[in-house]
């Protein structure tokens, strides 16, 4: 009995807690179908007195929606496919190779996750401007291609694989390169998938950079660009929140596909054996 009663309140904690999580999920979405009064009317309602579509089609009017969605792939793609390459190379010389000073240097990699981000931004930017490469798509990712975070976290699923694996591969003659490449690179793939997601989520919603370095919006990706229909005086809700709902749709389907590699990724990383 105290097993059953002890199962059912875990279960009623875990369903109030998934309501109040999905509550603003919820609460965006049928903001989206209402107007500009129905969403700011005091008291607030929930449901909205008329179904409201136009204002989908308010967003693609106010802001240029499929060049910042295009910019908003590119940027992710690219930055999620240069950690998973930089990010696994350095990670596996880090945890397989034997150099002078690896310690010392993968200390001063960690040490980078000590420092904020926003303090690199003026060197950054600095170094975007002196390529020339301002209000460009090249501008949204360059700075992201690597990542410390990255490093650590594949470097243990390095870690956690069996020297024999090495060994074996080094009697056929393979290399450094080769055992990368073909051994320890497809045993790390839940590391991959983890670190990929984790990456893909945090590029998508990237804000802060891409509104220093882009100015143009057709150049921005929908994270700066969304954050430009909030006026100084007066802010349309019900567009600003049909236009953060389509930009959520694509993030929520991958991680739903790809749950199970993630979660299965972070729950691996630094199990020996």
């Amino acid at each position: 009995m105290r097993s059953r009663r002890g199962s059912i309140g875990a279960h009623t904690f875990l369903i109030a807690a998934s309501i109040a999580m999905a509550g603003p999920f919820l609460w965006e979405l049928l903001t989206s179908f209402k107007t500009l009064t129905e969403a700011t009317r005091v008291p607030p309602t929930w449901l909205p007195p008329h179904w409201h579509g136009s204002n989908y089609h308010s967003v693609f009017d106010t802001v240029p929606f499929g060049d910042m969605l295009v910019n908003s792939v590119v940027n992710t793609l690219a930055r999620t496919a240069a950690q998973l390459l930089f990010c696994s190379m350095a990670a596996y010389a880090f945890a397989r190779l034997r150099f002078p000073g690896r310690s010392l240097l993968f200390g001063l990699f960690l040490s980078i996750l000590l420092v904020p981000s926003q303090l690199l931004i003026i060197p950054q930017y600095q170094i975007v401007q002196s390529l020339h490469l301002l209000n460009s798509r090249t501008a949204l990712f360059l700075p992201g291609m690597f990542s410390a975070f990255g490093t650590f976290l594949l470097r243990q699923f390095f870690l956690a694989m069996p020297a024999e694996l090495e060994e074996a591969a080094r009697l056929d003659g393979a290399g450094p390169l080769r055992i990368y490449w073909s051994v320890m690179l497809p045993l790390a793939r839940p590391g991959l998938i983890a670190l990929g997601i984790l990456t893909m989520i945090w590029s998508w919603n990237d804000l802060l950079w891409p509104l220093v370095v882009n100015t143009d919006p057709h150049k921005m990706p929908l994270s700066a660009g969304l954050a430009s229909l909030q006026g100084q005086f007066m802010t349309d809700y019900p567009v600003l929140m049909a236009g953060a709902l389509m930009a959520t749709v694509p993030v929520i389907v991958v991680f739903v596909v790809l749950q199970r590699r993630v979660i299965e990724g972070i729950a691996l990383t630094g199990t020996k054996g």
